[in-house]
């Protein structure tokens, strides 16, 4: 196994076990290895660190797996943590209301750069890291024995990959194609995905407790959902006896999904409204139209994939809230959210601070959202707590 040397001083966040050192941090590397091969981490002194995968195109040169000297990272290791990571799932699967979660949720679970989502009896993974992509046959056949799908789709078309010098994927990897329509359950309402040609891997779970808890303020509301998608938050207000719900997305296949959806499960079409559109144009025409609501969902795509573009993705979310806080009736609820990263919850409430001084409103913060238990975050990595949100009062 090939040794990589660590420079001086920075020993520390091996130690506190963060996963990552950045190609900046090393010293040397003593031989060639090849991208994803798995190496010794070693201190200045030559003491041993950890292991991990190593590749020299990425900015995170080491993908750190175990900090045990004598533990040896092989086929059963890999295997041990996936039985793990799913069993950890078990609760909630078992539970009869949801069918649908975040098996491996990447370095939260211990397998850097492995995202697998399940779908009722179907499989999605995304493969980030070439490290991951070295052991995926060991995967495959661990979630194949644990799980017995009917399918595992890879759905690694991720730029992130680009970064590890891979190309995208989009293939088949167990089973036949998954059917254009997979039916889902999570909180007893269905869904149809698509996970060949859906957004990530299909489907948006990370929402699945957020949009339970604002569906319970829905009743007898007028709702906005935007960048609905197929529908989650639109169905949810829907069963729980919405007035009325506008869902607003730019996907064409999203919208025609969320009707289907809203056929699905049988609640009332007449009490909704699906409008294909920029959110942020749209937005703008309810202004000129006087078009108000009681509730408003934000639910954008990730505008700050790194923190160098923190400052424009601020400004993005700063105008994007303002213009919903524009269309609420007094009292309303915007229930706004960011899956970036790099902006922590403090930032976003400033943000949302500035929002609300811009559209001339007082805000009150009356609940925090967070990502739920299939998308845990591991105690040494605080960057897989990516998504935050809001739900404000808005007077």
């Amino acid at each position: 196994m090939i040794d990589v040397v660590l420079k001086k001083g920075k020993e520390k966040a091996v130690l506190h076990r963060h996963p990552w050192v950045f190609s900046g941090a090393i010293e040397a590397v003593k031989g060639k290895p090849a991208n994803g091969d798995i190496v010794r981490l070693l201190n200045a002194k030559g003491d041993f660190m950890a292991y991990g995968f190593y590749n020299d195109q990425s900015r995170v040169a080491l993908r750190l797996l175990e900090w045990d000297e004598q533990v040896t990272v092989d086929e059963d290791w890999f295997r041990n943590k996936v039985v793990v990571a799913v069993a950890g799932r078990n609760e909630l699967l078992n539970t009869g209301v949801t069918n649908t979660c975040r098996l491996i949720f990447s370095e939260s679970d211990y397998l850097p750069g492995l995202i697998v989502d399940k779908y009722a009896d179907h499989l999605a993974v995304q493969v980030l890291t070439s490290g991951i992509e070295n052991v995926m046959p060991v995967i495959i056949d661990e979630l194949r024995r644990l799980l017995k799908p009917t399918s595992i789709f890879d759905k690694s078309d991720a730029s992130s990959r680009q970064h590890e010098g891979l190309e995208t994927t989009n293939v088949v990897l167990f089973g036949d194609n998954p059917p254009d329509s997979v039916e889902v359950k999570e909180n007893n309402i269905i869904y149809n995905i698509n996970i060949a040609e859906g957004q990530k891997s299909g489907f948006y779970c990370d929402q699945r407790d957020n949009r339970k808890i604002v569906a319970n303020y829905a009743k007898g509301k007028k709702v906005l959902d935007c960048f609905s998608y197929t529908g989650g938050f639109t169905l949810n207000a829907l069963h729980n006896g919405a007035t009325s719900v506008t869902s607003v997305d730019s996907s064409a296949l999203a919208i025609e999904t969320l009707k289907e959806n809203i056929k699905l499960n049988k609640l009332d079409i007449k009490k909704h409204i699906a409008i294909q559109s920029d959110v942020n144009k749209q937005l703008r025409v309810f202004r000129e139209e006087s078009e108000m609501f009681d509730i408003i969902v934000l639910d954008p795509p990730k505008y700050a994939p790194s923190r160098s573009a923190l400052d424009r993705a601020s400004r993005a979310y700063k105008d994007l809230n303002r213009l919903a806080m524009l269309l609420l009736n007094n009292g309303g609820l915007l229930a706004t959210y960011s899956c970036s990263g790099a902006m922590n919850m403090e930032t976003f409430k400033q943000v949302i601070a500035w929002a609300a001084l811009d559209a001339d409103k007082q805000v009150q913060f009356i609940y925090q959202f967070c990502q739920p238990e299939d998308h845990p975050v591991r105690s040494s990595f605080p960057e897989g707590e990516y998504l935050k949100g809001l739900l404000c009062r808005v007077f």
